[in-house]
């Protein structure tokens, strides 16, 4: 078996959602001026790289990050490739005749630098997450900012997921991951009343 990583480095270049709060580490104290350790904060949007939303996020009853179940997020999963979708939502014929597993994450290629924003990423349609549903999936994943459009305000892809109490990672990075069954974990940090949470989400082969 083997371990591939899905997820962006975290550095003071990666892009977050504009208006979000970017990613600082802060030097408290370093070996390297002669400290005897070395201790550094961060501040940061909890959105930063591949991550979690909690239902608090986009509902306003919804469960903070601290409170969701870690099955969403560790498990059986499949990798679907879906080519032709930048600048669109994802609907259930673009993954026409292909298999599903518990946990779905999506390969679209259309956010492909963590570092570089663009705004015509590829996103679901609350379509195409009723149907997962109905299939047996409990998690989507995909490997843009977010699982609706920049311009969306209704936040439909979000409150379809809210609707039948699935969960969603974002800012995957999934280039070089071939289409196939995967063993997913991607676990989100334990933060009382946060509406999302960073995690490292790696893949690992079934043989």
């Amino acid at each position: 078996m083997t371990l591939i990583d899905i997820s962006p480095l975290i550095d003071a270049d990666i892009a977050v959602w504009p208006g979000d709060t970017p990613y600082v580490r802060t030097i408290n104290t370093d070996m390297a001026a002669g400290e005897n350790l070395t201790l550094s904060d961060i501040r940061s949007t909890v959105h930063v790289g591949a991550h979690a939303d909690a239902p608090s996020h986009y509902v306003a009853t919804g469960q903070d990050i601290a409170s969701r179940s870690l099955d969403y997020y560790i498990g059986p999963c499949v990798v679907l490739h879906v080519d032709g979708v930048r600048g669109r939502r994802i609907y259930p014929d673009d993954i026409r005749g292909k298999d599903v597993a518990p946990r779905v994450l999506l390969h679209t290629g259309t956010f492909p630098d963590p570092r570089s924003w663009n705004d015509d990423f590829a996103s679901l349609s609350p379509e195409l997450v009723d149907s997962l549903h109905e299939r047996g999936v409990i998690t989507i994943g995909i490997d843009t900012p977010s699982v609706d459009p920049m311009d969306s305000k209704a936040l439909e892809a979000h409150q379809a997921l809210a609707r039948h109490d699935m969960a969603n990672l974002e800012g995957l990075v999934l280039d070089g991951v071939a289409e196939g069954r995967y063993e997913l974990i991607a676990l989100p940090l334990r933060l009382a009343g946060a509406d999302g949470s960073p995690v490292r989400a790696v893949l690992r082969t079934l043989v």
